[in-house]
């Protein structure tokens, strides 16, 4: 083991050397999001475009549309207005992938040869341009792109309208074979068409056909009713920043029941219930919810990620890392990397603790938390005086306190660390039902073994829930 310890030691300097160069002038969360939840698992506003950077080595999709943004700079890509969007978000639910690209990517290099950058194009999967948007000085704007997917979406929808009447129309005539398999075709389209399919599978049960498959309800894109939603999450997020958490699920509740098709309310709901409440019972069910129905990325990474935390903590630990492992597939989510790491640690498998605590960096190259977080691996390697200049720097990152206590206590300074863990416990969470969870945590995570038979200690996490046992902590990384 201290050979292990070594490595991870070697592995995570250059991690956190890498963090405090790219955290020159940091973004600073408003709250648990990006840190250890809640804020709808992420610190970007409601409607966060899931935009995905395009790697060369990446399968090709193989239905749909993608929508390429090439950015001229990482000042663009940190300010546009393409990172937020109801109507993208909504599309990104229904079969358009949205791909951050760079010309220095081979398989997308012809799209965008000759072009000023910035520039949008929206293609088919075998690369078939059917949509480009030049910059207009310099800039994309977020209504233009948004027109140039719905203008391409209401196109392919008249001809999926125009297959579904002539299917009832053959059906009419007595064709039957011919009207079943027009209708087949605008089934088929249920991804980005889910009325014309549902409307489409109608017809068919009538003509005896019952084999069509589940198709899921289409989110309304009515911009007013987006507005009053946005406005109703807006105000969600405020009242989390400020702890009023039942307000938050009272005002995340009255957006989702505007389109109980749009998964994004659900999203911030469940991590609400998750996160601050304790209500794991409800934070399941509304996870499941999200997963059983069209949700853009986002939504289902956050779902899979609070899913598997809480599957860890109840102690099946394979499934919970593979619920993770599916969250980072879906979407790279920070939080979910910090967890893979802290797994992975816990394991003793330096590469991997290696491997997720970059990809956190890669997530969120600006994001305090995962400064912070690298730290915490300093701190347990020795590397000490690094790690407690972090956590100096960022001590009144309040929803930081756990890993902020974590490093004092490896550095040997108990009562620091205790007086943190309490912030943590007691100014932080608000919730007798997280605070039990996350004691428990505390007392089987090695961060703190320096002080597992201190009476202090013990007094602090008196209200631990007891369902882990010593073998494995899975602590939400904040």
């Amino acid at each position: 083991m201290r050979g292990m310890k070594k490595q991870v030691s070697r592995a995570l300097s250059l991690v956190l050397a890498i963090l405090l160069l790219a955290a020159g002038a940091p973004v600073w969360a408003t709250c648990g999001g990006g840190g250890g939840g809640g804020m709808g698992g992420t610190d970007e506003p409601s409607y966060q475009v899931p935009w995905k950077l395009l790697k060369a080595n990446e399968p090709p999709q193989k239905e749909g549309l993608i929508l390429y943004w090439f950015p001229a700079s990482q000042t663009e890509l940190d300010r546009s207005s393409l990172r937020n969007s109801r109507t993208l978000t909504l599309y990104a639910a229904q079969c358009v992938a949205m791909e951050i690209a760079s010309i220095n990517i081979p398989a997308v290099q012809k799209l965008a040869a000759g072009a000023t950058l910035p520039i949008a194009i929206l293609a088919q999967p075998d690369d078939t341009v059917v949509g480009k948007l030049e910059n207009s000085d310099g800039k994309l704007h977020v209504e233009d792109v948004e027109r140039l997917v719905e203008n391409e979406v209401k196109k392919r929808e008249s001809a999926v309208k125009e297959r579904l009447e002539s299917g009832k129309s053959k059906a009419k005539s007595g064709d039957k074979q011919a009207a079943i398999a027009e209708l087949r075709s605008v089934t088929a389209e249920k991804c980005m068409f889910p009325g014309r399919a549902k409307d489409a599978a109608k017809e068919l049960k009538k003509l005896g056909v019952n084999d069509v498959g589940q198709i899921h309800e289409g989110p309304n894109f009515d911009r007013a009713v987006g507005a009053r939603m946005a406005a109703a999450l807006a105000a969600g997020l405020a009242a989390e920043e400020h702890a009023d958490y039942r307000e938050a699920e009272r005002l995340y509740t009255a957006a989702h029941r505007m389109d109980p098709n749009d998964a994004t309310p659900l999203r911030f709901l469940g991590e609400v219930y998750r996160h601050h409440i304790g209500d794991w019972g409800k934070a399941r069910s509304t996870f499941e919810e999200i997963l059983a129905m069209a949700a853009d990325p986002i939504s289902r990474a956050v779902a899979l990620h609070g899913l598997g935390k809480m599957t860890i903590h109840d102690g099946d630990f394979q499934k919970g890392l593979r619920l993770m492992e599916r969250s980072v597939e879906t979407f790279p989510l920070a939080l979910a990397y910090r967890n893979l790491a802290v797994y992975w640690n816990s394991e003793g498998n330096a590469a991997k603790t290696e491997q997720y605590v970059r990809a956190a960096l890669e997530a969120a190259p600006r994001d305090p938390y995962n400064l912070v977080f690298a730290a915490v691996f300093e701190a347990e390697s020795g590397h000490t005086e690094g790690a407690l200049k972090i956590a100096r720097e960022n001590e009144g990152l309040l929803p930081a306190s756990y890993n902020l206590a974590a490093i004092y206590a490896q550095a040997g300074e108990k009562q620091k660390a205790l007086e943190l863990l309490k912030r943590h416990f007691f100014e932080y969470e608000r919730y007798q039902s997280v605070r039990s969870k996350e004691m428990m945590e505390a007392r089987v995570d090695a961060v703190f073994a320096s002080l597992k038979r201190d009476p202090a200690f013990v007094a602090l996490t008196a209200g631990a829930d007891g369902k882990l046992d010593g073998t494995k902590a899975m602590i939400e990384r904040r």
